[in-house]
């Protein structure tokens, strides 16, 4: 007859000698280091929100200055693109943040709770977070792509061929993403 404690993989207390108690309870405590990655992803994904609201702003008070009563929208655009790339930066350190502390440390209650981050928060395992974090990081790119082009000066008929070129690659880039299901 098989005991039932047989089919338990895990030790008792009693059954582990003191110095493997004492090196995996630190080893298991050693996850807590991520707390440092949380923190300042979290600190810096603020400063990144901060920033770009502050780019909104100078772009606003750029844009309507009486000094010259004309409006240049490649400027604004390119401002206000920028604050978009500082937004989707800061997304992207805080869905690390999220996926880190809920991966190593524990699920965030609160936001469990409300439903309010459902989709953020269904981070499994290392692949899931590095999968929505890449998908970030290809909008920053194209984002900031978009943002050198619209201050690129286009003097020949080549360098619209190689801007038409380059934006339908990454049209047909995120397409295949999106086929892929990354």
């Amino acid at each position: 007859m098989v005991s039932e404690k047989s089919s338990d993989p895990l030790k008792t207390r009693e059954e582990q000698d003191i110095t493997e108690h004492y090196f995996e309870r630190a080893l298991w405590s050693s996850r807590l280091i991520v707390l440092l990655a949380v923190i300042f992803g979290t600190f810096s994904s603020i400063i990144l929100f901060v920033s770009g609201s502050l780019e909104v702003i100078n772009t606003l008070i750029a844009s309507i200055s009486i000094s010259h009563m004309e409006v240049d929208h490649t400027e604004i655009l390119i401002g206000i693109i920028g604050a978009v790339d500082f937004y989707l930066i800061g997304m992207v350190l805080l869905i690390f943040s999220f996926g880190i502390y809920e991966l190593f440390i524990s699920k965030i209650d609160i936001a469990r709770a409300t439903g309010a981050f459902h989709t953020i928060l269904e981070i499994t395992n290392l692949d899931d977070l590095k999968n929505k974090i890449i998908k970030v990081i290809i909008m920053v790119l194209i984002v900031s792509f978009f943002q050198r082009v619209l201050a690129i000066k286009l003097v020949t008929g080549i360098d619209m061929l190689y801007m038409a070129l380059s934006i339908a690659a990454i049209c047909i880039g995120v397409y295949f993403l999106q086929k892929l299901k990354i």
